[in-house]
């Protein structure tokens, strides 16, 4: 992530960690836990390690946790607050097998492999080259890679009302979460010129990903990514 794209998120995100739980749910009509639900069937059953990227307060990294408790999960993420908000909830819950790192996801690395990497709400801010370079270092061969985040709707209808939506946002949940206003103003835009899914696939194919697949969720407004880690010399039969 560029220093750019870091500014954007910590203006952005500032003083949202109380909320924010709350407001993935509320500002997506509770489709970020059908989402997630998505992101957690498509981690492999086996995996002892799991990374999770951009992990916020911890929700799919907690989710990884209840789902396999024999393995260790690493949150990472570049909003202290947040993390703060992660940590907490791993001591009341006891939850011992999760770690929460404070640090940006293009940069960060560790000696020993992972068997999965997740990151939801991740691509549209990120140096997606680097990222994706980054993550297959840190995998092991066959090690999956699980990327999630919003679309602009192609559909002509479906983006009118997405705009709606945005609309209402902007107009009256300002008003009772105004510590979000910025997000409800900023994010249609950022959404609407990101092309992270095309951009992402191309990253994946040029580092040697391969069984590349696309997931697209209701009515064309998230995707979910996926691709495993080949050998250099593995051509990538999707491409």
């Amino acid at each position: 992530m560029t220093d750019q794209r870091e500014e954007l998120v910590k203006r952005l995100f500032y003083g949202t960690g109380d909320t924010y739980d709350f407001m993935v749910e509320f500002g997506t009509f509770g489709c970020d836990k059908a989402w997630k639900k998505k992101i957690l069937a498509k981690v492999p059953p086996n995996s002892t390690r799991v990374l999770d990227l951009a992990c916020g307060t911890g929700i799919v990294t907690f989710a990884i946790a209840k789902k396999l408790p024999g393995c260790h999960v690493i949150g990472v993420d570049i909003t202290k607050e947040y993390l703060d908000i992660a940590r907490a909830k791993a001591k009341t819950l006891n939850v011992t097998h999760v770690e929460f790192l404070h640090h940006r996801a293009e940069e960060v690395s560790f000696k020993e492999p992972f068997d999965c990497v997740t990151a939801s709400y991740l691509p549209k801010y990120a140096d997606l080259k680097t990222l994706t370079q980054n993550v297959k270092g840190m995998l092991k061969e066959n090690g999956l890679f699980i990327m999630h985040d919003f679309t602009y709707p192609n559909n002509p209808f479906i983006g009118f009302l997405w705009e709606f939506y945005f609309k209402l946002l902007q107009t009256v949940g300002s008003r009772f979460y105004p510590q979000w206003r910025t997000i409800f103003y900023e994010l249609p835009q950022v959404v609407h010129n990101s092309t992270w899914l095309p951009d992402l696939i191309a990253s994946l194919r040029q580092c040697g990903f391969i069984q590349i697949t696309v997931e697209r969720l209701i009515v064309g407004s998230a995707a979910i990514v996926t691709g495993k880690n080949g050998r250099s010399k593995d051509p990538d039969p999707t491409g």
